[in-house]
């Protein structure tokens, strides 16, 4: 819960829109803001948006637009919001086991191919559950059954591990992504970074973050100074530094691809 995955996708998205890509949203969950999806950078006016009704019908939506060759992101959010159409009208309390589990397998065999040869990136969010009676190792599951784990590239981890503070307010949070499954890179590496309530990702904290670990930046207690200048006391007081100031933020995103 709130951990930063849709802010991801929405990122994600606004960087391919930036490039001229076409980018596609299905919001299974029916929980899309888009106050704060434009406030992360996505232009509405050129995204495409379906919120459909039942799980069936979200992925004949995401074959269709992977196999037209006209996205180059789609995104959908999440998987365990995918209901399927037989849970849909059948009665509350019925049991349906595994029927999630198979539409996923059907779904991932029959998209597999289309988005490799479309080139298109399709990002699924998925929720964590628990695994009842488990005594050693790990507890935790996602929804959906095992396909979507073993066709994914990439699986990204993403949690939340604090709040971000400005005096009485919550103004964000801090969050760990870990990739816990790579085909195109090394594995296992864990990043950490800002969300902030207003704006998404915080870039003038990634680049505060980067700088300190490369040196480009000293800290010496809660002091960050660059080349022997002060840049402020604190860090949330850096980040708005860099926010307010470009011709700096450029200058230390400069050093740090030098570095």
């Amino acid at each position: 819960e709130a951990s930063g995955k849709t802010t991801l996708c929405l990122h994600v998205m606004a960087e391919a829109q930036k490039k001229g890509g076409k980018v596609a949203f299905i919001d299974a969950e029916h929980a899309l803001d888009p106050a704060r999806t434009e406030s992360i950078g996505v232009n509405l006016d050129d995204l495409i948006i379906s919120q459909p009704d039942t799980g069936e019908q979200a992925l004949e939506i995401a074959e269709t637009l992977i196999r037209s060759g006209a996205i180059d992101v789609l995104c959908i959010d999440s998987v365990a919001a995918l209901v399927p159409k037989a849970e849909i009208e059948g009665q509350m309390g019925d049991a349906m086991i595994g029927v999630q589990a198979r539409l996923m397998s059907q779904a991932m065999r029959k998209l597999s191919g289309a988005i490799s040869r479309s080139k298109t990136i399709m990002i699924f969010t998925n929720q964590i559950r628990m695994k009842i009676g488990v005594m050693f190792g790990n507890p935790e599951t996602t929804a959906g059954g095992m396909a979507l784990k073993f066709y994914s590239s990439i699986r990204l981890d993403c949690r939340k591990i604090g709040n971000i503070n400005d005096g009485d307010k919550i103004v964000g949070s801090r969050h760990r992504i870990k990739v816990v499954k790579n085909k195109v890179a090394p594995p296992f590496r864990v990043a950490e970074l800002d969300i902030m309530n207003i704006g998404g990702i915080s870039r003038s904290g990634g680049l505060l973050d980067v700088g300190v670990e490369l040196g480009v930046i000293s800290k010496s207690g809660s002091f960050f100074k660059l080349d022997d200048k002060l840049l402020g006391q604190g860090r949330e007081a850096v980040k708005v530094a860099l926010q307010e100031n470009k011709k700096l933020e450029s200058k230390v995103e400069s050093l740090i691809w030098k570095a």
